[in-house]
C-alpha cells in the first residue's frame, strides 16, 4: 500500500531490485521483476518464482527492505542493503514493530529524501553511505562457540525451555531422531552428544537451519527447510524432540502446538518417543491423548517451573 503509493507519486527505483523479508501479503504488483529475499518458508510459498534458489550477493538498483520485529535482525539487513545498493534503499513497516525509531535513527545517519505514513505504518527512502551503517551488522554474542544470527528464535542465548528439556531427555539416545522446530540446532546438538545416529532438523526459518549447520556434526545430519507440521519424513524416528513455537505473528496460537504433536506422532517408530516442552500455560494434554497411549509429565529442573515437560510413547496412527 505505502510502496504503491510512493511510486504513484514518482518514486523510480529503476533496476534490478531486491525486496528483503516481505510478509506472505506484502503487495508487490508494482515490482514485477523484484528478487525477494526471505528466511521465511511461508513467506518463500507465496512469493514462489521470485525467490532465488542460491541467493548471490550482488549490487542492485534498489532494495525494498520490510522492517521486521527484532530491531537487530532490521538494522543488520538495513546495512546489508545498503552496502550493496547503488541507489535507494526503501524502509517499510509498521508502527507497532518499530518503523518510526528506525526512521528517526536512519534521518542521523543518511539522506532521507521522503517519507510516507499511512495504515498505522510508515515507508522512507534514502541514499546512504555504506560506512554510516556499519556498526548495524550484526555482533554475536558468544554462546558456548554456538553460532547464532539475528531474526532466528533465541538468537541471544540458550531458551530456558530448551534448555530444560535438555536436562530431562535420555542420557543415552542411540537411533535416528527428528527435531521438529529445530531453530538454530541447540537440543539436536544435545541429540548427538548423546549417541544420536542420525538427526533430521525441520524448520520454516532457513536462518536457523544455516546456524544449525554449524552448530551440529552435519555429516549426522540432514536440514529440511519446510512447516514442520506438513513435512514428510523418509525414515521414522526413535526420538522426536521439540520445543514448539505457540505464535503467529504477535498471536497466540496453540492450535500450532496441537499441530506439531500430531506431526510427531506421525514421524515415530511404533516403539519411538516424544520428548517435549512448553510453556506452563498452553494446553496441550489433550492433543497428547489423543495422539499417544501413554503420556508422562515429566518434572523439570530447578528453575523450570514456567515450562512444562513431557515424555509420549505409543503414538497412534
Amino acid at each position: 500500500m505505502r510502496l504503491q503509493l510512493a511510486l504513484d507519486e514518482g518514486l523510480t527505483l529503476g533496476g534490478p531490485v531486491d525486496v528483503r523479508l516481505p510478509t506472505a501479503d506484502y503487495d508487490l504488483a508494482a515490482l514485477d521483476d523484484a528478487r525477494v529475499h526471505t528466511p521465511d518458508w511461508f513467506v518463500a510459498q507465496a512469493f514462489r518464482g521470485r525467490v532465488p534458489v542460491n541467493p548471490e550477493p550482488a549490487r542492485v538498483a534498489a532494495t525494498v527492505v520490510v522492517a521486521p520485529r527484532s530491531k537487530a535482525l532490521a538494522q543488520h539487513v538495513i546495512a546489508e542493503a545498503v552496502a550493496r545498493t547503488d541507489g535507494l534503499v526503501i524502509v517499510d513497516g509498521q508502527r507497532t514493530d518499530g518503523i518510526d525509531s528506525l526512521w528517526k535513527a536512519c534521518r542521523k545517519r543518511a539522506d532521507v529524501q521522503g517519507t510516507i505514513t499511512k495504515a498505522h505504518g510508515r515507508l522512507f527512502w534514502m541514499q546512504a553511505e555504506p560506512d554510516a551503517f556499519a556498526d548495524w551488522v550484526w555482533e554475536a554474542p558468544d554462546v558456548y562457540g554456538f553460532t547464532l544470527l539475528p531474526g532466528v528464535f533465541s538468537a541471544d542465548g540458550i531458551d530456558p525451555g530448551s534448555l530444560a528439556l535438555a536436562e530431562v531427555m535420555p542420557e543415552r539416545m542411540e537411533g535416528r531422531v527428528i527435531d521438529l522446530g529445530a531453530g538454530w540446532g541447540y537440543l539436536s546438538a544435545v541429540a548427538q552428544y548423546r549417541g544420536a545416529e542420525f538427526v533430521d532438523l525441520v524448520d520454516s526459518n532457513a536462518d536457523a537451519l544455516m546456524c544449525a549447520q554449524r552448530n551440529v556434526e552435519p555429516e549426522r545430519a540432514a536440514f529440511h527447510w519446510h512447516d514442520a507440521t506438513t513435512w514428510e519424513h523418509r525414515a521414522q524416528a526413535d526420538f522426536v524432540i521439540m520445543n514448539p513455537p505457540f505464535h503467529e505473528g504477535r498471536k497466540g496460537n496453540p492450535d500450532l502446538g496441537r499441530a506439531f504433536i500430531a506431526a510427531a506422532a506421525r514421524c515415530l517408530k511404533p516403539r519411538g518417543s516424544l520428548w517435549m516442552v512448553a510453556n506452563r500455560h498452553l494446553p496441550y494434554e489433550d492433543a497428547l491423548a489423543a495422539h499417544f497411549g501413554k503420556v508422562e509429565p515429566v518434572d523439570g529442573p530447578p528453575g523450570s517451573q514456567g515450562f512444562k515437560l513431557f515424555h509420549a510413547t505409543r503414538p497412534k496412527r
